[in-house]
């Protein structure tokens, strides 16, 4: 098996890293933002992070570097336009631009020198989900300077057409992923791209998820282990609620463009039915996935997702008070004008979170 992109630098849990870690993938210097830490008791009760930049270990701090990715990318190109600014950019509301930026970013800083998605499957902003991955990775080190992060197995719910998270994950930091899907199309898609790419093979395990209502059921063995599980959940409730939020975006677009959209049939927002939207929406999902995880307390050391709309976080706090967590924590990211919280927690104590990466992260 080939040696991971990273070697990232432990860190103590939700603070930014002194400064960035020198790698292949990140060369960037030190972010000058430093984050808002809570100072709110941590045990069994959520702390926040406030990030209003990207972390400092992520490749696209200052931006697209646009004559890099063409050159990796020359397709690219076509696509690349200055702004009225005098920067380069290109039409976000193409969604042919946008997975071209998306392969072009892939292959010059990740290596991959092939990704692709069906026609109307979601296409995932990279800048943020790679910063999901910084931050829990610093959450799975807290602190500690001997853990092995390419020892580290991943769980991916609802990995989609894309499969970003594994792809990233396993070129970022080495690590060993099981990715799950309802949709065996999209699973068949990542498949594909796992073999058009050498150093995916034997980082990224698929496994189809065949009840709708289930998260972890079904999915984690008997007896085997996770150091950390990740998700997207689908934001929407119903595929009407999913039509409104794209009309919202279509709005936003236009302002930030000031110049008009054509129609919502361009948008790069993408996403097939089961990566928009679910019976119960994303508050329901989390709510399954927080009761289910209480099976799996003694098999996984951090459960993570991402929570799209604030106002669902007050519930899962109340559901995780009732199966007495051990550790709750919330961390929010801010790229651009969006936030999204990433809402992690653990059932194991700080001690045994300790013999855990001592016994199975160790160097």
């Amino acid at each position: 098996m080939s040696k991971p992109a990273v070697k990232p630098t432990a860190s103590a849990p939700l603070k930014i890293a002194a400064s960035p870690i020198n790698t292949k993938t990140n060369r960037a210097k030190k972010a000058g933002t430093k984050a808002k830490v809570s100072t709110a008791p941590i045990k069994n009760r959520p702390s926040a992070e406030i990030k209003k930049t990207l972390h400092p270990r992520n490749a696209h701090l200052h931006g697209y570097d646009f004559p890099a990715l063409i050159n990796a990318l020359p397709k690219l190109k076509t696509f690349v336009r200055p702004t009225a600014y005098g920067a380069l950019s290109i039409d976000f509301a193409d969604p042919q631009a946008v997975k071209t930026l998306n392969t072009a970013l892939l292959k010059h800083h990740y290596g991959i020198e092939f990704w692709d998605i069906p026609a109307g499957a979601l296409c995932p902003p990279i800048p943020g989900r790679v910063d999901y991955l910084h931050y829990v990775a610093d959450l799975l080190a807290e602190g500690d300077k001997s853990c092995a992060m390419d020892n580290v197995r991943v769980l991916d719910i609802g990995t989609g057409a894309n499969g970003i998270y594994p792809i990233l994950g396993s070129q970022v930091y080495g690590w060993q992923f099981v990715a799950t899907d309802i949709n065996a199309d999209s699973l068949n898609n990542v498949q594909r791209i796992i073999e058009l790419n050498p150093p995916l093979q034997g980082r990224l395990h698929l496994r189809l998820q065949s009840n709708e209502k289930a998260v972890f059921k079904g999915i984690i063995q008997t007896e085997e282990r996770f150091e950390l599980t990740l998700c997207n959940p689908p934001f929407h409730a119903s595929m009407a609620e999913a039509n409104e939020g794209t009309k919202r975006k279509v709005n936003n677009l236009q302002l930030n463009r000031r110049s008009a959209v054509k129609t919502a049939t361009t948008l790069n927002f993408g996403g097939q039915a089961a990566e928009l939207w679910c019976q119960g929406g994303e508050r329901q999902f989390l709510a399954t996935m927080i009761s289910e995880s209480q099976a799996f307390a003694e098999q996984c050391l951090w459960f993570t997702s991402l929570v799209s709309k604030k106002e669902n976080l007050k519930p899962c706090y109340q559901a995780l008070a009732q199966l007495k967590v051990d550790t709750v924590k919330t961390i929010e990211m801010q790229q651009g004008n969006k936030i999204t919280r990433v809402l992690a927690w653990s059932f194991q104590s700080a001690d045994k979170r300790k013999i855990w990466r001592g016994e199975r992260l160790s160097r």
